[in-house]
């Protein structure tokens, strides 16, 4: 399969992009490395050889176009993105122009390289607002009333891959993606809580909890995900698919599970809640089992011990 990747120098992009490499599939990643790494991409760069090509575009140009016209990708997996909520409210136009025009942008380029399909990264923890507790996990059929910009960016986004499905074949998976976790996670910038937390643990840091900590997400491991993604690239065309555990978790369950892998008895400091948080969530992944075949399989224990070894072996300044 010759596939492009966009975002594929970020956290879960270059996670998809070893996956990809070591099924011997030809891969080019696109990249503005605003948020990205090359040190992401290491390793696929010492592995990929000619069947890696790494591009560094932004996906709002008209030579992102230009270029996949002329690399033929027969699946595009899009996921460059501006994925901070909180920068979104504050500066919706940036949002729009990255996540809407940069998505029509793909779609363009995939329609002039004949693509076969374009997989998606949605966002299953802005998609559906703030869900009622009595319906958690929520599934697909719940209704998408997103709250944020970018939730709103990543719901219109789905509205037209919808139209370029109905308008040009271009089939399509969107995968709502729950609270994404693993190895490769900036702690530092739009970062999750178990990056976050995982980095000031291993640096001797106090960790920061916001509100009373039983406000709950749903937890899914990297790697799981990554899995995902390469099912969607033959299955699932048309659906919107969530990508998930099902299981709530709270934040102090969580940073309890992070201590006891770290090995340490330190207690957290709590701040004052966060405004407009959501406060419960979790996605019921039965259509993806169904459509994908797919199901989560990383424990949460499991996978915080894998994202502290990765925070270890990273370099980082000592403790202040």
């Amino acid at each position: 399969m010759r596939a492009l990747v966009t975002g594929g120098a970020g956290f879960i992009g270059s996670t998809l992009v070893d996956r990809l490499l070591a099924e011997d599939h030809v891969v080019d990643v696109v990249d503005d490395l605003s948020t990205g790494s090359l040190a992401n991409l290491a390793d696929a760069r010492s592995r990929g050889g000619g069947s890696l090509r790494v591009h560094t575009l932004d996906i709002r140009s008209q030579e992102l176009v230009d270029l996949m016209a002329h690399r033929s990708p027969e699946v595009v997996f899009h996921l460059a993105a501006q994925a901070d909520v909180r920068a979104s409210v504050a500066d919706p136009v940036r949002d729009a122009e990255v996540n809407l025009l940069g998505t029509l942008r793909v779609l363009e380029g995939a329609r002039a390289a004949r693509s076969e399909r374009v997989v998606f990264a949605a966002s299953g923890g802005t998609l559906y607002g703030e869900p009622d507790p009595g319906d958690l996990p929520v599934a697909e059929s719940a209704p998408h009333r997103p709250l944020s910009p970018y939730g709103v960016s990543k719901k219109a986004a789905i509205d037209y891959l919808v139209a370029y499905r109905e308008l040009h074949a271009l089939e399509f998976v969107a995968l709502a993606l729950a609270n994404v976790y693993g190895p490769r996670q900036n702690p530092h910038g739009e970062a999750g809580v178990v990056a976050i937390f995982a980095d000031r643990m291993v640096r001797g840091r106090t960790v920061t909890v916001y509100g009373d900590g039983e406000q709950t997400r749903d937890f899914v491991y990297v790697d799981d995900v990554v899995d995902a993604f390469v099912r969607a690239a033959t299955k699932g065309g048309g659906l919107v698919c969530n990508i998930g555990t099902g299981a709530q978790t709270s934040v102090n369950e969580l940073y309890r599970t992070l201590a006891a892998a770290a090995g340490t008895t330190a207690l957290p400091e709590h701040a004052p809640a966060r405004s407009g948080e959501l406060a419960h969530n979790a996605l019921d992944p039965s259509r993806a089992s169904i459509h994908l075949g797919w199901r989560p399989w990383t424990r949460l224990d499991t996978g915080c011990a894998a994202v502290l070894e990765s925070v270890r072996a990273t370099p980082h300044p000592p403790a202040s």
